[in-house]
């Protein structure tokens, strides 16, 4: 099953790309993420381990992200749990200064009972991902203007 989902973003590639590679931070803005932590880095690769669920489901599996600054994100599991998983992220610069993000969801998983709740729940999840990536971008990225200077002039110096 794949699914793909496309929006555009007033931000640039290098803010949309550093908030999805933040991989720990899932779980703050995502509903299906009950946690997600790093295990290894290696130049740009990271392999994380990462929980999904909703009510009383959970799915705890291993897996890689291939990180291709500033455009594209694949992340990828061999894991037990999996028939096939591919997450793929691609961001693309838009005029002035915005960009186009692009989610793909690839997933069968091996339970025939797990996959015909992930079929029904997979296209309204993607779109609820997209979504949070765009709220979460505001609100990082959205700070009123001076509020930056004003805290790097309130910042100690060394710091």
């Amino acid at each position: 099953m794949i699914e793909r989902v496309g929006a555009t973003l007033p931000f640039s590639c290098e803010q949309v790309f550093d908030m999805a590679a933040d991989i720990e931070r899932y779980p703050e803005f995502l509903a299906w993420w009950v946690s997600a932590k790093i295990l290894r880095r290696e130049a740009d690769e990271l392999t994380v381990t990462q929980t999904v669920g909703a009510g009383p489901i959970r799915l705890t599996f291993e897996s890689r992200a291939a990180l291709q600054r500033p455009c594209r994100i694949e992340v990828t599991s061999n894991d037990d749990l999996f028939r096939r998983y591919r997450f793929s992220w691609v961001v693309s610069p838009r005029p002035p200064a915005s960009c186009a993000i692009g989610v793909t969801a690839e997933c069968e998983l091996q339970s025939f009972i797990l996959q015909g709740v992930l079929k029904r729940l997979l296209p309204g999840a993607v779109d609820d991902i997209v979504a949070a990536f765009g709220a979460r971008a505001h609100a990082l990225y959205d700070a009123p203007a001076g509020t930056q200077a004003a805290n790097d002039a309130s910042a100690p110096h060394g710091a």
